[in-house]
């Protein structure tokens, strides 16, 4: 059933950001920046914590999860190390989805030809 959950949980958000998509003018870049800091938003509202534990990956996997997953980072390193943390904290607590995404984004290229869209 965690699994159900999941996949539909995660389902939803993409379809709403879907037809955030399609419904209005934002470029995708903005709607990206906008579903992270949404997703930050609401861990510092400690709303997006209880939806994870109930929803699991299909509320931590999306770029709401993202935008969550560097509140929390920040959050504790500011509560470790002060003003510094502020810097140091999301890129700590990301650092493995974000390495992840380069890595397999450059694999990506490296097997397939990538082009430009016309």
């Amino acid at each position: 059933m965690d699994y159900v959950k999941a996949f539909l949980t995660g389902g939803v958000i993409c379809a709403l950001v879907q037809i955030l998509m399609d419904k209005t003018k934002l470029m995708p870049g903005r709607i990206m920046v906008l579903l992270v800091c949404t997703g930050a938003a609401l861990g510092f509202l400690g709303v997006y914590e209880p939806f994870i534990s109930w929803a699991g990956t299909g509320a931590s996997v999306p770029l709401l999860g993202f935008g969550n997953t560097l509140f929390k980072g920040v959050k504790e390193s500011i509560q470790e190390q002060g003003a510094l943390g502020l810097f140091l904290g999301g890129l700590k607590a990301s650092a493995a989805g974000i390495s992840s995404a380069l890595i397999f984004g450059y694999l990506g290229a490296l097997i397939f030809e990538p082009k430009m869209k016309d």
